[in-house]
């Protein structure tokens, strides 16, 4: 190597610690939990770090986290004290994160540190519509059994049992059944879970709930 690229690579190196050291220790623990580095947010967190902090976007280390389904991250975050319900701009909590990713494990370790499970985002959607939606039947049954109201009613009217039934999730629509969830139940359009199927071309939902 000649001695004019070891310079090269020897100013480059430490431009990389410059900028590394330029950073703030709370954006070092928001680039660590982007990166899946959980020594680093240990690291900066140590260093004093505040667990709150948040990006442009409104996420906090937690959120980053439960958006990857890191639980031993989120797990030090939630020790050293991360609010678990601390939305982003969007309104995008912790558990609607983990429950939109069918994180089955990060969703059990929010709820038993009492992450609010009636949130709902920007858009006006829950954890629970979230999870019922793309099939996530066990974190379904998970925010059930922490006290989600089956047949509660959110934006539009709409049910957890309409968002699993538009989108042909038949063992999330089964389980639903099986815990109480009423098929006569209308959105502000006047359809119902077994109209919405058939709007959308559900043929196993809509055929289930044709049943009686």
């Amino acid at each position: 190597m000649s001695g004019w690229c070891a310079i090269v690579l020897a100013l480059a190196a430490f431009s990389g610690v410059v900028r590394a050291n330029d950073l703030s220790v709370n954006e070092q623990l928001l680039a660590a939990a982007r990166s899946n580095d959980e020594a680093g947010v240990t690291r900066a967190l140590d260093a004093g770090a505040a667990v709150d902090s948040r990006n442009r976007i409104g996420d906090t280390a937690l959120i980053s986290a439960c958006k990857k389904g890191l639980t031993p991250m989120a797990r030090v975050l939630i020790d050293h004290g991360a609010n678990v319900s601390q939305a982003d701009v969007q309104g995008v909590t912790p558990l609607m994160a983990a429950a939109f990713g069918g994180y089955e494990e990060l969703v059990a370790l929010l709820l038993a540190h009492h992450a609010d499970v009636a949130g709902a985002d920007r858009v006006g959607k829950t954890a629970i519509e979230y999870a019922a939606g793309l099939g996530h039947t066990a974190v379904v049954q998970q925010l059930l059994d922490a006290g989600v109201d089956v047949n509660a009613v959110y934006h539009n009217h709409l049910t957890a049992l309409m968002w699993a039934a538009g989108y042909n999730q038949i063992q999330t629509v089964s389980l639903l059944l099986a815990r109480g969830a009423k098929r006569d139940m209308r959105d502000d359009r006047g359809l119902t879970a077994k109209d919405i199927a058939d709007q959308t071309g559900s043929k196993q939902v809509a055929l289930v709930l044709s049943k009686q």
